[in-house]
Order: C-alpha cells, then structure tokens, then sequence
C-alpha cells in the first residue's frame, strides 16, 4: 500500500503487511534517521500494537508526525 501523507515532511509512506503482521515500511521524504529508526521498530510488531503507540504522537507545532501518519496508513487498511 502506498499512503499519501498529510500535515509531515514525509510526502509518503510505503506499507507492506502479511495478515496482520508488518512486513516492510518505508517513507519518502521527511527526517532519514527518524523515518528509518520508526520503520526498523515496527517491523514484525501486529498493525493493531503500531497503531496503538503510535497514534496521536505529534511534531512540535503540528497536529500530527510521522509516527501518527503510520498509525493513520495503518488504520486505513483495517477499514
């Protein structure tokens, strides 16, 4: 799945899961190390336990981050 983000540096974020478990993710654009450091954390975790920590973390100023979009990609493939 390929998720266009909203409100983060990040233009998108690329999500490949097997069940419910996530396999890969990769993010396009956004803070390297960061976006990096989240992608090797989650891999292998349930989509549900991603979008449980993940959700509702946000950026300095902003109302969302990275870390929240994932949550946001990932809720979306639930629905």
């Amino acid at each position: 799945m390929i998720y266009k983000t909203k409100g983060v540096c990040a233009r998108e974020i690329q999500i490949e899961t097997e069940g419910n478990i996530i396999k890969s993710v990769a993010f396009v654009g956004g803070c390297d190390g960061n976006t990096n450091g989240i992608s090797n954390l989650v891999v292998g975790m349930p989509v549900d336990e991603v979008i449980k920590k993940l959700e509702g973390v946000t950026c300095g100023y902003k109302s969302t981050s990275c870390p929240d979009q994932l949550a946001q990609a990932l809720k979306s493939m639930e629905a």
